[in-house]
């Protein structure tokens, strides 16, 4: 059965494990949501419980990256599900218990972030071993499918069913959703790149850690992507931790309005992840990226905090996430036909280092910034609000879109700015396809 289980259809088996777990993760996501903003209603505690869990995804990447080249990517893949799996469990208890916590729930995201930081170089490096070049781009297509479709679904099947079988139903379910992950992970085999064995014997995992930031250093052109994507990150990490405050805030805490913008955010995601797959994105990658950004930020992000209605808040939400497939895909497909299969983990987690680690400092500072500052000052009356209560409005929920509408120009003008800089603009002229060439690193 595992022979006829290779290349897209043995993909395609993981995809809908995938596709499955992701669907339980955002409707525990949602109930965790509600939950935090019950104990709190402060934008702070919704901030901090992402910074604790990606935190951990971002600083331990390079050590990740190190010991997918060293191990089965396959058992990484699913070490990064267990990992989840168990955090969940926790939750899950403690919640059943009426135990939970806010200081608990910060202390288990972080540590199911840290089996997460195996995740994208595991799944990025087996996706090059199982395919070929041509499917990269529809493979990412799919997988930004899964995540959004699971956004959409996620979100609207946790608000209905909340009131029924209550948050620790759900939670359940979401731990079940993980057994599945897991089983359509073992069922189907994945390749490990010859030369991977050879290379960690000879280097030690300290080398290997910084193997990655090494190979980049030394590529301008992979440098500069990375730096863009630095910035947006930050600026967007800045924002998404307020959205669910801001339509919260704005509603009088309507939970099926908050459901139905973070749905538009899945159905966004799902027609640009189908767009993508059936077209396979732009001949030079590069444009798919920066001007995938452009749109994302100058259309999407503007309008979330010009808008003052639900229908303005849904549409903004479908637009940020029907470029992001276009985005990421682009992206990966231009570092997985260019950067070797047997150094993919360690140059994929110190790509994922070098653009994520302004994220976490972005939700560090932004539930105090919002709480602490942006909202006094655009109440009436407040300090910002003479200028820039026309653009947002005033009010509860004026200080979040305030920041969405400035991040939304800054990402723009990051995008567009790449194109001054003809390392970037042309990456995939300087930088040859792996298998055109010898590594230089």
């Amino acid at each position: 059965m595992t022979s006829r289980l290779r290349g897209m259809t043995g993909f395609t088996v993981i995809w809908a494990g995938q596709f499955v777990s992701l669907l339980g993760t955002s409707m525990t996501n949602f109930a965790l949501t509600i939950w935090a903003w019950e104990q709190t209603g402060q934008a702070t505690a919704l901030a901090l419980m992402q910074l604790f869990f990606f935190a951990p995804t971002v600083l331990m990447s390079p050590l990740a990256g190190a010991l997918v080249d060293r191990w089965s990517r396959k058992q990484v893949m699913i070490l990064s599900d267990v990992g989840a799996g168990l955090g969940t469990a926790a939750i899950f208890l403690l919640m059943r218990l009426g135990l939970l916590q806010l200081g608990y729930l910060y202390a288990i995201a972080a540590f199911m972030g840290a089996f997460q930081s195996f995740q994208f170089p595991a799944y990025s490096a087996a996706v090059t071993t199982m395919l070929e070049k041509e499917q990269y781009a529809r493979a990412s297509g799919m997988l930004a499918l899964a995540q959004n479709a699971s956004g959409i679904f996620g979100p609207a099947a946790a608000g209905a069913l909340i009131g029924i079988i209550g948050k620790t139903g759900i939670i359940a379910f979401d731990i079940i959703s993980i057994l599945v992950a897991v089983s359509a992970l073992m069922m189907v085999p994945i390749p490990q790149p010859v030369a991977a064995e050879a290379a960690a014997v000879r280097s030690s995992l300290l080398q290997d850690s910084l193997f990655g930031f090494r190979y980049i250093a030394a590529r301008p052109s992979f440098l500069g992507l990375q730096l863009v994507f630095l910035v947006i990150n930050f600026t967007g990490s800045l924002c998404f931790p307020l959205m669910a405050p801001m339509v919260l805030s704005k509603t009088g805490n309507n939970t099926v309005a908050l459901g139905a913008v973070e749905s538009a955010f899945g159905v966004g995601g799902v027609v640009g992840g189908l767009f993508l797959s059936a077209w396979g994105g732009p001949k030079r990658k590069v444009h798919g990226v920066l001007m995938g950004i452009f749109g994302s930020f100058i259309l999407g992000f503007t309008l979330m905090g010009a808008g003052s209605e639900l229908i303005h808040w849904t549409a903004a939400a479908f637009i940020m996430m029907f470029f992001n497939p276009l985005i990421n895909g682009s992206s990966q497909a231009i570092w997985q036909s260019k950067v070797p299969p047997e150094v993919q983990g360690r140059v994929f987690s110190a790509r994922a280092l070098i653009a994520q680690i302004s994220a976490p400092i972005a939700m560090a500072i932004t539930g105090p910034l919002t709480d602490g500052l942006l909202t006094p000052a655009m109440m009436p009356g407040g300090s910002l609000a003479p200028l820039f209560g026309w653009a947002v409005g005033t009010g509860a929920g004026s200080g979040p879109a305030l920041l969405f509408l400035l991040m939304g120009v800054v990402g723009g003008a990051a995008s567009l700015s790449a194109f001054l800089f003809p390392h970037i603009r042309d990456v995939e002229k300087i930088i040859p396809d792996h298998n055109a060439a010898a590594p230089r690193g």
